[in-house]
């Protein structure tokens, strides 16, 4: 365990950062530690730098100040890197690489601990989580959370654990979002706006993603892409893509769906979700250079669609037991 506020002694800028393309995980705990940090320590410059989330996350509070720009000279006394390692934060790598200390936070397996300081637990069963322990293991520390910092707490939790369905999702979790929801927000609605709540666009690239889906080894594999063109039709960025691949996963007899979307000319961000915790995604996904955990991770590969299916199906049919076995 670390202590958070003793790591932040003295400091007169803190700066808080996770991975690009920021899930409903990494914007609740960023945010969370920081409307928690602000409290306990109110004369401190406290930023968080990551992309801009969709509106949806606009419930928590203070998430228009979010900064997302490596046009500044700042030079932080304190980096928290959250649910991510270090080469993964996008434009923040500026202020990691300056920060006076860095401190990394994470529940990835994948994660080896990076920083000046680091904590990471595989075993918890998000980001969320791991920074809630860190806020509680002292009691004048606990009396600092209130109904904002529960909130987006509650949201990192959530959206890491399919709303408390995933196998990551320990009795210690529910315990955790019992003292949560106990702050008085309307959870319920929190479940609808962030996590199945979707646009008109979003239900039209659902659709088409799931229209144009193909099975491989003999349906142990779903596969869907999209491409820029198509992206551009509908009108849609990155963030109306995030519920794809796991609308992929519970079709039937599926082991590991991926859904393959073009970032860049010849630049392709590959998530990746398995059905049970004996198949391991975040293997691939680390084997070309990205991370997550067991059942969802994700990664970015140059190519063609095809030259990249291609080399993911390779390791993909490492990890299916059957043909590991082989």
């Amino acid at each position: 365990m670390i202590d958070i506020i003793k790591e932040c002694q003295n400091a007169k800028r803190i700066g808080i950062t996770g991975h690009t393309n920021p899930d409903g995980d990494c914007i609740g705990s960023c945010m969370g530690l920081r409307l928690f940090l602000k409290k306990a320590l109110p004369d401190v410059q406290c930023d968080v730098m990551i992309e801009q989330p969709d509106p949806t996350y606009h419930v928590i509070r203070g998430i228009d100040e979010i900064l997302w720009d490596d046009t500044s000279d700042e030079v932080y006394d304190v980096m928290f890197v959250l649910d991510s390692v270090t080469n993964r934060c996008g434009k923040a790598e500026k202020y990691i690489q300056s920060a006076g200390k860095v401190i990394n936070v994470d529940h990835h397996v994948s994660n080896p601990g990076e920083g000046d300081v680091s904590f990471v637990v595989p075993v918890a069963s998000s980001c969320g989580e791991v920074i809630y322990d860190l806020m509680t293991f002292r009691e004048e520390y606990r009396r600092l959370i209130d109904r904002d910092v529960a909130l987006a707490l509650y949201i990192a939790i959530i959206h890491d654990t399919g709303v408390l369905q995933y196998s990551n999702t320990a009795p210690k979790t529910l315990r955790i979002v019992a003292d949560l929801i106990s702050y008085g927000f309307d959870f319920p609605s929190l479940i609808d706006k962030t996590f199945y709540e979707n646009t008109y666009v979003q239900s039209q690239v659902l659709g088409r993603a799931l229209l144009e889906a193909f099975p491989l080894l003999d349906g142990q594999v779903m596969v869907s892409r999209m491409d820029r063109r198509t992206m551009d039709f509908y009108g849609a960025v990155k963030s109306d893509l995030s519920g794809i691949v796991n609308q992929l996963r519970i079709i039937k007899d599926v082991k590991v769906a991926i859904f393959i979307y073009e970032v860049g000319p010849q630049e392709h961000k590959i998530s990746l979700r398995s059905s049970s915790d004996e198949v391991d995604v975040s293997k691939v996904a680390v084997s070309f250079g990205g991370g997550g955990h067991i059942r969802a991770a994700g990664c970015n590969l140059n190519g063609n669609f095809y030259d990249v299916l291609n080399a993911v199906m390779e390791q993909v049919e490492q990890i299916l037991p059957q043909h590991s076995d082989s």
